[in-house]
Order: C-alpha cells, then sequence, then structure tokens
C-alpha cells in the first residue's frame, strides 16, 4: 500500500478521524507536509507520549537516529510535542485539532488552496460521531453572578491555573489571507497553555511565549472584538483556547455550513432579550452574534435559542444590559478527559 495512504488511514483511525476522499486531496496534503522518513516516522508513533528514550528502545533503533528526527518533524508542526514532567515527549497528532493548527508559519498559497478544497469532506467527516470534538465557553463578562460557573465554562479560571502560555496566530486567518480574504480581527488570537512550568521554553511549534498577565488580556480583548472562546470538549484538560471568528473559522462555519453537529458543541447557556429594556439597536444582531441567532422582532430583538450557541458575545455591548446568558436545562456535560472523549468519540465511529 502507498506510504501516504498509510498514513491517511493512520491518521482516520484517531478519534477525530481523516476522511478519505474521492479526489485523493487528503493525500496530496499529506504528499505536501511529510517526506518520505516522516511518514514513516509517524507511522511508528503512538497517540500518547513517549520520550525520546522510550520510542527508540520500542523500535530498536538508537537514541541518535531517532531523537534529530522527532525534532525536525516537530518543528514542522507534524506530530505532538509536550514536557511532561520536565521531559519532552512526542506522539502521533491528529490532523484536526492538531497539524493544521501548526502549520500557521509554514502555510503558502499551495497549502492554502488544498486545504480550502478539503475542508467540506474534513468537516463532515470531523462532525459524523460525537461527543463534539470542541466547544464554545462564554466570554466570562456574559455570566451573572447568580449562576453557578463548572469549570469548563469558566476561560479565565482554566487560564488562571495554568503555568506557562504560548501565543500564536490563527491558521484560519493565515489560510484566508492567501486565499485573498484578508480578515480584519487580531491575527494572534490562538492561545496554548499547560500547567507544567516552563512547558514552552523548548516549543517547537510557532509562536511566543507569553506572561500569564498577557494571556488574561488576550482574553479580554476577544471578547471586546467578539471573538468566539472555543476549547476542548472536555471537563478536565484543555490546553488551548482558539478565539475564533465567523468569517474564517472552520469550526464555527461547520455548525451553519457542513452539517457537521459533532464538530463544536454550543456552550451551556443560551442568550436571552428583554424586551423592556431592548432599544432595538440592532448591535447584537448585526455586528456581534456570529451564528445569525438574533433576529428582530415586534418591539425588540428575540433570541433564536436553537442557533444561539451561547458564546455571549452579544452580551458586553448591549447598551442597556438587556441581554442576559440563561443557563440552558439540557445541558449534559462533556467528557471527563481527554481520555474519556477519544473512548467515546472512537466506540461512536465504529459503530
Amino acid at each position: 500500500m502507498d506510504l501516504y495512504k498509510r498514513l491517511a488511514e493512520r491518521l482516520d483511525q484517531l478519534p477525530n478521524g481523516f476522511p478519505a476522499t474521492r479526489s485523493g486531496v487528503e493525500l496530496k496534503i499529506l504528499k505536501k507536509l511529510f517526506t518520505p522518513e516522516e511518514a514513516e516516522m509517524a507511522l511508528t508513533l503512538k497517540p500518547t507520549p513517549e520520550t525520546p528514550a522510550m520510542l527508540a528502545r520500542r523500535l530498536g533503533r538508537s537514541l541518535k537516529e531517532v531523537r534529530p528526527m522527532l525534532e525536525q518533524m516537530a518543528g514542522k508542526g507534524l506530530i505532538g510535542c509536550f514536557k511532561l514532567s520536565g521531559k519532552l515527549a512526542y506522539l502521533l497528532m491528529p490532523f484536526v485539532i492538531g497539524i493544521y493548527e501548526f502549520q500557521v508559519d509554514l502555510m503558502d498559497a499551495e497549502s492554502a488552496e488544498l486545504f480550502k478544497e478539503y475542508e467540506p469532506a474534513l468537516m463532515r467527516g470531523l462532525g459524523s460521531a460525537g461527543p463534539a470534538m470542541a466547544r464554545v465557553v462564554p466570554v466570562n463578562q456574559a455570566i451573572e453572578a447568580k449562576h453557578e460557573i463548572l469549570r469548563y465554562e469558566d476561560m479565565r479560571g482554566m487560564v488562571n491555573e495554568a503555568r506557562s502560555f504560548v501565543l500564536r496566530e490563527c491558521i484560519c486567518r493565515k489560510q484566508k489571507a492567501f486565499e485573498g480574504e484578508t480578515c480584519s480581527h487580531t491575527s494572534e488570537t490562538c492561545l496554548g497553555f499547560s500547567s507544567e512550568e516552563g512547558a514552552y521554553d523548548d516549543f517547537k511549534y510557532a509562536g511566543r511565549v507569553i506572561s500569564k498577565e498577557e494571556a488574561l488580556k488576550l482574553l479580554d480583548e476577544a471578547a471586546e472584538e467578539g471573538l468566539v472562546h472555543c476549547t476542548y470538549n472536555v471537563q478536565e484538560g484543555q490546553r488551548f483556547v482558539c478565539n475564533c471568528c465567523i468569517c474564517c473559522c472552520e469550526l464555527l462555519k461547520s455548525v451553519k455550513e457542513h452539517a457537521a453537529p459533532h464538530v463544536l458543541a454550543g456552550s451551556h447557556f443560551a442568550a436571552v432579550i428583554d424586551p423592556d429594556a431592548c432599544e432595538a439597536c440592532g448591535v447584537c444582531a448585526e455586528e456581534r452574534c456570529p451564528m445569525e441567532a438574533i433576529g428582530e422582532g415586534n418591539r425588540a430583538f428575540k433570541v433564536d435559542r436553537a442557533r444561539c450557541i451561547g458564546c455571549g458575545v452579544c452580551v458586553p455591548t448591549c447598551s442597556t444590559g438587556a441581554i442576559t446568558l440563561e443557563r440552558r436545562a439540557d445541558g449534559a456535560p462533556p467528557p471527563a478527559n481527554v481520555r474519556a472523549w477519544s473512548v467515546e468519540r472512537s466506540a461512536n465511529r465504529s459503530s
């Protein structure tokens, strides 16, 4: 079997998925990203972290041979690289969320064209089985004190718990720029964080290390811009937050355009507009809501709860305070952690 077809099938075996297409565009993408030697190495990796020494022992190869290849591939964003208990470890990374997001420094016009061609099939495949890959987290300013806020609903809380932070450009906006569609939003909005001290000191991917204060400021600035917080769809173990716009983000677009319900889960909140307080200025509908979930009513604007994803970006800019977030009664908690998510997702994909 062709080397790149084997790699594509291996990536599709991961819980996230990497669906095949009739055109074979996914194979063109892999050939663009991986040399044959890198593809061979990727096929030897597990989806769980291993140190270079562990991998060398398992493969019966020398550490001097294995380590440089791992570092090279991590530098290109082709495999996962994490600092665990102070040691660098590597793993086979899914295409999304994973390899694609780390191509930001290597993106070119050819890559952008290939990714654009693959997006509809990829998003339909990623969204075909639950649980959802990612979930929306409401902006903190939108949740009233009367609500109990669970950990996975508190983006500032997640960042406050972390010890290391790295900031990267948004790969979606970078791709759109190569497609000739320049986005007006801030380019550096993808935040990675870790409970490990100095986790990104030897970081192999694109990005720059920032402080906790800068990370918290980023969340506030993203909320001001009307960007939507998206992270792993788990209760514990989040390692990133994407601050997404509807003009570029495929996660948000998947909900509206690709019939992919299990790509992105909404939060457990929904926006509500008090008709007596609403002045019908239209800012929430025309400038803030990414899902077109707010429209004109008889006397005031109203929310289509079926379309609302509970991001809360409409709340801070409501001059009369007419908009609030209310907890949905039917919100089931996400999987406990990435391991539990992987088990459930794999079972659903194979059934």
